[in-house]
């Protein structure tokens, strides 16, 4: 991934955490999970958060695929106090993963919407 698309990625996971109450972590990682850029009004380790994205998309492309649904987008994982919601990024220079905590007071579809087109705007850069 070039300086500019890794800039361009570390603003936009800023402005995610900054724009969206209840987030409090956004992380775009490499599909082998390496961290890219974050964002946390917490003490999310972005290393660590970036290594259980990878892991979690993998298993989500694997369902998808035995499935027969097509390439795999998105998963969501929903907890007692919060979700996590985990996004693919499909870009020429390799795959991205991009994963957003919140807490239960934020609203899961705004979160899924961004994420989403954080992705967009990521494979594009």
């Amino acid at each position: 991934m070039s300086k500019t698309a890794t800039a361009h990625a570390q603003r936009e996971v800023q402005k995610l955490v900054d724009e969206l109450s209840g987030v409090t972590s956004a992380v775009v990682a490499t599909a082998d999970g390496f961290d890219v850029a974050s964002a946390s009004t917490g003490d999310a380790d972005p290393a660590r958060v970036a290594a259980m994205a990878s892991s979690i998309v993998a298993i989500g492309g694997v369902v998808s695929e035995e499935a027969g649904l097509g390439r795999h987008k998105s998963v969501m994982i929903l907890t007692e106090s919060g979700f996590a919601i985990f996004c693919s990024v499909h870009r020429c220079d390799g795959e991205l993963v991009i994963n957003v905590i919140a807490r239960d007071s934020a609203v899961p579809a705004l979160v899924a919407y961004r994420a989403t087109q954080l992705a967009k705007t990521l494979a594009e850069v």
